[in-house]
C-alpha cells in the first residue's frame, strides 16, 4: 500500500505540473495571437509591456519578465515571504513564449481573419490561463499582487483587478502601447471567460487523476488462488 501511495503522489504531481507547463505554453500563444492584431487593442499588461518595448527596446517578452520580477520581489517583501516556485517559473516562462510565438507567427493582413485572430487569441488565453491554474501550483505575479491588495485592503478581487487594469492600460498608453476597444474587450470579459475554462480544467485534472488511481489499484491489486481454477 505504501509503494501503491508513493505511486500515485508522484502520477499526480506529474499530471499537474504538466498542466501548470501546458497552460502556460497556451497562454504565451494566446497574448501573442492578440498582438498579431494590434491595432485592435491587447490586454491592459501587454499594452504596458509593449508601451515600454517601444521607448526603451528589448523584447516584449523580456518586459514581461522584468515587470514580474519587480511585483514579485515588492510582494515577497510586503508579506515577508519567498514566492511559490509556480510563481517564479509563471514569470520567466510566459515571457519566453511570448517572444517565441511573437517571432513564429505571422500578422494576417485581411480585416476579417484579423478578427478571427483576435477573437481565438482571446479564448486560448483564457484556456491557457485556467489550465495553468487549475493545479494551484503558483499564482503568476500580476495575481499575487492582485490577491496582496485585496487581503490588505478588504476590497473586492473583481474591483481591485480592474483599478489594476486601468491604471496600467493608461501607463501603456502614455508610452505608445496599442490600446483600442479590444483592450477594453479583454480587461471586461477575460475573466468571465475564465471562469468558464477554469472549472472544465480542473474537472479534467481531477479526472486524469483518478483514472490514474483506478488503473493502479486493479492491475496491482493481489490475485486471488480462485483466478486459477
Amino acid at each position: 500500500m505504501a509503494v501503491q501511495s508513493t505511486t500515485n503522489k508522484r502520477r499526480t504531481l506529474w499530471l499537474r505540473w504538466s498542466f501548470f507547463c501546458m497552460g502556460l505554453i497556451i497562454l504565451g500563444l494566446g497574448i501573442s495571437m492578440t498582438m498579431q492584431v494590434k491595432d485592435f487593442g491587447i490586454g491592459p499588461w501587454d499594452v504596458f509591456h509593449y508601451g515600454l518595448f517601444l521607448q526603451l527596446g528589448l523584447t516584449v517578452g523580456t518586459w514581461s519578465i522584468i515587470a514580474g520580477l519587480v511585483i514579485v520581489v515588492v510582494s515577497a517583501v510586503l508579506q515577508r515571504k519567498w514566492p511559490q516556485i509556480g510563481t517564479i517559473l509563471n514569470m520567466v516562462f510566459i515571457g519566453v513564449f511570448i517572444d517565441f510565438f511573437n517571432w513564429l507567427l505571422p500578422e494576417p493582413d485581411v480585416l476579417w481573419m484579423q478578427l478571427v485572430v483576435f477573437i481565438s487569441g482571446i479564448f486560448v488565453t483564457a484556456l491557457g490561463i485556467g489550465i495553468y491554474v487549475a493545479p494551484e501550483i503558483g499564482a503568476g505575479p500580476r495575481d499575487s499582487l492582485m490577491l496582496l491588495i485585496t487581503d490588505k485592503t478588504g476590497w473586492k478581487v473583481s474591483s481591485v483587478r480592474n483599478g489594476i487594469e486601468i491604471i496600467i492600460a493608461v501607463f501603456g498608453f502614455l508610452l505608445g502601447g496599442p490600446v483600442g476597444a479590444g483592450t477594453v474587450f479583454i480587461a471586461l470579459f477575460l475573466g468571465t471567460f475564465v471562469g468558464y475554462t477554469l472549472p472544465h480544467a480542473k474537472s479534467w485534472l481531477q479526472f486524469l487523476i483518478m483514472k490514474g488511481e483506478v488503473y493502479e489499484d486493479i492491475y496491482e491489486r493481489p490475485l486471488r488462488a480462485d483466478h486459477y481454477d
